[in-house]
């Protein structure tokens, strides 16, 4: 009777070691698995990642691009297509003004521009919004310079300046937006548009595409410095250590 009592306690034991056995085994086996796909997770993301910040720079450029067109553009206002009856009068001139040039429609081929687009200096009217489209300007072109610190920096530090900067330019612009109608009742906009000038209101003349294309570089910069800050919060959380560290900063640049 002892000895079967013996046998079964240590058949019991023997079990429980075997149980213990196969559990870690089976540990061993599952802790390779979790960490492969992990590591399939992340580059996955960093795959995902690179193919919209590559989107991301190329729209910067294209935006500040667009930023030079609407700084040096004299197409913010333009006269209207009126029908003159005659009777003796003068015909109303037909032309574009932007903030550094009057541009009138002539005989020649090429309208007479007036103003000091190569030297840079705006209309006295428009002084305020030439200068916070400058400093838009200035401020998407440091971002774009941005682009060349991802060789050594921490990404997610790069996006959230690149995205501070954009958010500076859209504001910027926004606000020379606001103060371009703002400044209309001025002897420029009058000779252009006629008396009846005022502010918000340009009396014979409508706005014209670099006015509208000022407006959208305003949404553009909005969706960029969002984008940028999405894609920074997403670099630090879901980035390995040693990617953090640098390892995995350069991948926008080689894509």
């Amino acid at each position: 009777m002892l000895s079967i009592i013996v046998s079964c306690v240590v058949e019991k034991k023997e079990r429980e070691t075997h149980r213990r056995a196969a559990s870690g085994r089976e540990r061993v086996v599952m802790q390779p698995h979790a960490t492969e796909v992990a590591r399939l997770y992340q580059t996955e993301f960093i795959r995902s990642a690179r193919a919209v910040g590559v989107l991301w720079a190329v729209c910067t450029l294209c935006f500040a691009v667009i930023e030079v067109v609407i700084l040096i553009q004299p197409s913010w206002v333009g006269t209207r297509e009126l029908r003159f009856r005659g009777g003796g009068g003068t015909p109303p001139q037909a032309g574009t003004l932007g903030l550094f040039e009057v541009c009138v429609e002539s005989d020649w081929p090429m309208p007479e521009c007036k103003g000091s687009l190569h030297t840079l200096t705006p209309l006295p009217a428009f002084q305020s919004p030439a200068v916070l489209v400058c400093m838009s300007l200035t401020m998407v072109w440091a971002s774009v310079g941005c682009l060349c610190l991802f060789r050594f920096c921490n990404a997610a530090t790069v996006y959230k300046i690149c995205a501070w900067l954009q958010l500076t330019a859209g504001f910027c612009l926004a606000l020379a937006c606001v103060l371009f109608p703002d400044s209309w009742e001025c002897a420029e906009m009058r000779a252009l548009c006629g008396e009846s000038v005022a502010s918000f209101s340009p009396g014979n003349c409508n706005v014209h595409w670099a006015y509208v294309l000022a407006m959208l570089g305003v949404l553009d910069a909005a969706i960029l410095s969002t984008l940028a800050f999405v894609l920074g919060n997403r670099q630090d959380a879901l980035l390995p250590d040693d990617a953090k560290d640098g390892e995995v900063t350069g991948l926008l640049l080689e894509a």
